[in-house]
């Protein structure tokens, strides 16, 4: 039999008094209660109960045993129900995984904001180790990957959380040495920096926007915050995350190029696991991401005009 069945009915019958009082409390028969305080007895090898024609009372075994069942079962129940309601709390451990770059933008920021806002999360955010099997998040313990790509995988779910927008750019003193180029053919003649993940840039605007193999490539990095330090140092011409060279724009160190022609920015999506419901602790984790990335965008903007 269930040990927990036995651990119930004899707690129940220590309770009441008698069998049939908690036969009747259980919705059990007067005889299953008998068999399962019988059964607990032959296994622990006590007499819990001394039983006569009209009443019961504990045995000093069957007092500590009482005891000891009625804790491990309120525990029990506490316990599950505080697991069962996990998955409608925000709280407990959110594990989410990005790439390396995307953290030296906005994302630690982002980051840092939402566990302040939410302190009874707990958060683990790793930077780097993403596999090119998507799925590998999960196997790794982590709840939400963060990609600046679209997902080919219906068997998980994703949400774009943001835009992240990407310029053109050289430094004043290249441009001066080198001029600026109009058109997209004239880069050829110039010297170009890629991200060594990206040997393709897309240049237009909207769907007029086209792949473009970077010609002339004179330098190459896994870190845009390398290529930054190239680029300011007029070493050519980079497609980088307007986050990274924003000041270096405003301060009028680097400048546009090909401006008329546009840079269509990223996504930033939010990969999660399958299944028909989310974590509450995940959903206000994109809610949150969301709206903090559209509340710094506007920011922006308005300090740009």
């Amino acid at each position: 039999m269930d040990r927990m069945s036995l651990m119930q009915s004899f707690v129940t019958v220590a309770r009441c008094g008698s069998f049939s009082g908690a036969a009747k409390t259980l919705s059990f028969s007067g005889s299953l209660v008998s068999r399962h305080v019988a059964e607990l007895e032959r296994q622990l090898g006590v007499r819990l109960v001394n039983r006569t024609a009209r009443s019961i009372s504990l045995t000093e075994a069957g007092v500590r045993y009482a005891e000891f069942a009625a804790r491990i079962l309120k525990e029990i129940e506490t316990e599950w129900a505080s697991i069962s309601h996990l998955h409608d709390r925000a709280e407990g451990v959110l594990s989410v995984i990005a790439p390396q770059w995307l953290g030296s933008l906005d994302l630690g920021d982002a980051m840092a904001a939402f566990a302040i806002a939410h302190p009874r999360i707990s958060v683990r955010f790793e930077l780097g180790g993403l596999s090119d099997r998507i799925h590998d998040f999960l196997d790794s313990g982590f709840d939400v990957a963060l990609h600046a790509r679209d997902l080919r995988d219906s068997s998980l779910r994703m949400k774009r959380v943001a835009a992240l927008p990407f310029v053109l750019c050289a430094s004043e003193d290249y441009l001066a040495r080198h001029g600026a180029p109009a058109h997209p053919d004239e880069l050829a003649g110039h010297g170009c920096l890629v991200h060594t993940d990206e040997p393709q840039w897309r240049l237009g605007r909207g769907r007029a926007a086209l792949p473009f193999r970077v010609p002339n490539v004179v330098y190459s990095s896994n870190s845009y915050l390398a290529l930054q330090k190239a680029v300011t140092h007029g070493r050519g011409i980079a497609l980088l995350p307007q986050m990274v060279v924003n000041d270096d724009l405003q301060s009028g160190d680097l400048r546009p190029v090909l401006p008329q022609f546009g840079v269509p920015g990223r996504p930033l999506n939010a990969i999660y696991g399958p299944g028909d419901t989310v974590p509450r602790k995940v959903s206000v984790f994109l809610e949150f991401l969301a709206t903090w990335f559209a509340e710094i965008a506007t920011v922006r903007c308005k300090a740009a005009g």
